[in-house]
Protein backbone atom coordinates (compact mmCIF):
# COMPACT_ATOMS: atom_id res chain seq x y z
CA UNK A 1 0.00 0.00 0.00
CA UNK A 2 1.40 3.21 -0.78
CA UNK A 3 1.03 6.74 1.44
CA UNK A 4 0.02 10.06 0.78
CA UNK A 5 0.85 12.10 3.82
CA UNK A 6 -0.14 15.56 5.20
CA UNK A 7 1.81 16.62 8.14
CA UNK A 8 1.17 19.70 10.01
CA UNK A 9 -2.58 20.49 9.27
CA UNK A 10 -3.86 23.36 11.46
CA UNK A 11 -7.06 24.61 12.45
CA UNK A 12 -9.14 26.42 15.36
CA UNK A 13 -11.33 25.00 17.34
CA UNK A 14 -13.48 24.68 20.60
CA UNK A 15 -11.84 21.38 22.85
CA UNK A 16 -11.30 20.73 26.44
CA UNK A 17 -12.69 19.70 29.18
CA UNK A 18 -12.32 22.55 31.42
CA UNK A 19 -14.97 25.58 31.41
CA UNK A 20 -12.49 27.94 30.51
CA UNK A 21 -11.85 25.50 27.14
CA UNK A 22 -15.39 25.75 26.19
CA UNK A 23 -15.51 29.82 25.86
CA UNK A 24 -12.25 29.73 24.17
CA UNK A 25 -10.65 28.17 20.13
CA UNK A 26 -7.81 26.16 20.65
CA UNK A 27 -4.97 25.34 18.13
CA UNK A 28 -5.09 21.39 16.78
CA UNK A 29 -2.48 20.02 14.21
CA UNK A 30 -3.20 16.96 12.09
CA UNK A 31 -0.48 14.87 10.53
CA UNK A 32 -1.84 12.00 8.35
CA UNK A 33 -0.31 9.10 6.23
CA UNK A 34 -3.61 7.85 3.86
CA UNK A 35 -3.11 4.26 2.25
CA UNK A 36 -4.01 4.56 -0.91
CA UNK A 37 -2.42 2.96 -4.50
CA UNK A 38 -0.78 5.89 -6.55
CA UNK A 39 0.35 3.77 -9.28
CA UNK A 40 -2.74 4.54 -12.02
CA UNK A 41 -1.66 8.46 -10.95
CA UNK A 42 1.37 8.01 -11.95
CA UNK A 43 1.06 6.33 -15.06
CA UNK A 44 -1.82 8.96 -16.09
CA UNK A 45 -0.18 11.93 -14.47
CA UNK A 46 -4.08 12.49 -13.56
CA UNK A 47 -5.13 13.60 -9.88
CA UNK A 48 -8.66 11.94 -10.35
CA UNK A 49 -6.74 8.57 -9.84
CA UNK A 50 -5.22 9.76 -6.78
CA UNK A 51 -5.95 11.32 -3.12
CA UNK A 52 -6.61 14.98 -3.75
CA UNK A 53 -4.69 16.51 -0.86
CA UNK A 54 -6.04 19.86 -1.19
CA UNK A 55 -9.72 18.72 -0.85
CA UNK A 56 -8.86 16.34 2.11
CA UNK A 57 -7.12 19.40 4.00
CA UNK A 58 -10.20 21.45 3.45
CA UNK A 59 -12.72 19.17 4.26
CA UNK A 60 -10.88 18.69 7.36
CA UNK A 61 -10.20 22.02 8.45
CA UNK A 62 -13.89 22.26 8.03
CA UNK A 63 -15.16 20.07 10.39
CA UNK A 64 -12.28 20.86 12.90
CA UNK A 65 -13.46 24.19 12.92
CA UNK A 66 -16.94 23.36 13.30
CA UNK A 67 -16.28 21.00 16.07
CA UNK A 68 -16.97 20.80 19.68
CA UNK A 69 -15.65 17.93 21.28
CA UNK A 70 -14.54 17.58 24.92
CA UNK A 71 -11.97 15.13 24.13
CA UNK A 72 -9.18 14.87 21.25
CA UNK A 73 -9.53 11.00 20.92
CA UNK A 74 -13.35 11.70 20.07
CA UNK A 75 -12.34 14.39 17.48
CA UNK A 76 -9.37 11.76 16.31
CA UNK A 77 -12.01 9.23 16.11
CA UNK A 78 -14.11 10.99 13.99
CA UNK A 79 -11.94 12.51 11.51
CA UNK A 80 -11.16 8.68 10.99
CA UNK A 81 -14.05 7.91 10.07
CA UNK A 82 -14.84 10.76 7.87
CA UNK A 83 -11.71 10.06 6.16
CA UNK A 84 -12.55 6.68 5.44
CA UNK A 85 -16.20 7.20 4.70
CA UNK A 86 -15.76 10.28 2.36
CA UNK A 87 -12.30 9.69 0.88
CA UNK A 88 -11.06 6.99 -1.23
CA UNK A 89 -8.99 5.64 1.32
CA UNK A 90 -7.82 2.27 2.29
CA UNK A 91 -6.32 3.13 5.65
CA UNK A 92 -5.74 5.82 8.12
CA UNK A 93 -2.79 7.06 10.56
CA UNK A 94 -3.85 10.10 12.15
CA UNK A 95 -1.85 11.95 14.94
CA UNK A 96 -3.98 14.87 16.53
CA UNK A 97 -1.83 17.21 18.61
CA UNK A 98 -3.27 20.03 21.25
CA UNK A 99 0.37 22.18 21.40
CA UNK A 100 0.34 24.51 24.88
CA UNK A 101 -2.06 22.19 26.51
CA UNK A 102 0.43 20.70 28.88
CA UNK A 103 2.95 23.84 29.73
CA UNK A 104 5.98 21.61 30.03
CA UNK A 105 5.49 19.75 26.85
CA UNK A 106 5.76 21.01 23.41
CA UNK A 107 2.34 18.75 21.99
CA UNK A 108 0.25 16.38 23.40
CA UNK A 109 -2.22 14.39 22.10
CA UNK A 110 -2.97 11.08 20.03
CA UNK A 111 -2.20 8.94 17.07
CA UNK A 112 -4.94 6.20 15.82
CA UNK A 113 -4.84 3.88 12.59
CA UNK A 114 -8.28 2.91 11.04
CA UNK A 115 -8.66 0.56 8.25
CA UNK A 116 -5.87 -1.38 6.35
CA UNK A 117 -2.66 -1.78 8.42
CA UNK A 118 -0.36 1.26 6.93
Amino acid sequence: MDIVYIKGLKAQAVIGIYDWERTIRQQLVVDLELGTDIRSAAETEDVSNTLDYKAISDRLIEFIETSEYQLVETLAEKLATLLLAEFPVKGVRLRLGKPGAVAAAEDVGVVICRGASL
